[in-house]
């Protein structure tokens, strides 16, 4: 079996448009803000990275880091944004994995804590984030975790 390959969009600005279009699919967010996020990414007008997992040519699992991940805490950022998985590639580390490369490459440029903005409990936990307060997401009914990764 082929091992995973770890990128950055920067790395391998040629994938951006496949890229949004993954995200996009996954999230209920146009493929047009993936691409202005990214594009500013790539042309080095933010730090804010995106980070990618692949199984060949194929994407499986990816996230993002942008200014504030819709909610109502503007005041904390940068948050981590649309992680994902494919279903059938779960339960292998792929999404901490991630989740450390952006930390740490957000760290090593002098951005540190990082947030991060879900539903989830116990999952972010495992890879070093703590719960850091409760925020309303825009459009929500209900609050939602904020977690901090210092």
């Amino acid at each position: 079996m082929t091992p995973y390959r770890y990128i950055t969009l920067r790395e391998q600005p040629e994938r951006m448009d496949a890229a949004a279009d993954w995200f996009s699919s996954k999230w209920r967010v146009p493929k047009t803000a993936y691409l202005a996020c990214m594009s500013a990414y790539c042309s080095r007008e933010t730090e804010y990275g995106w980070y990618l997992c692949l199984d060949g040519e194929q994407i499986i699992g990816g996230l993002g880091v942008i200014e504030n991940d819709f909610h109502d805490r503007k005041d904390l950022t940068p948050n981590v944004c649309a992680v994902f998985t494919e279903e059938a590639y779960r339960r292998q580390g792929i999404a901490g994995r991630l989740l450390n490369m952006a930390v740490e490459e957000l760290r090593a440029k002098g951005i540190s804590p990082v947030y991060l903005f879900t539903d989830h409990t116990g999952f972010y936990e495992r890879y070093g984030w703590e719960f850091f307060c409760m925020a309303q997401g825009d459009g929500e009914d209900r609050p939602s975790r904020m977690y901090i990764h210092r």
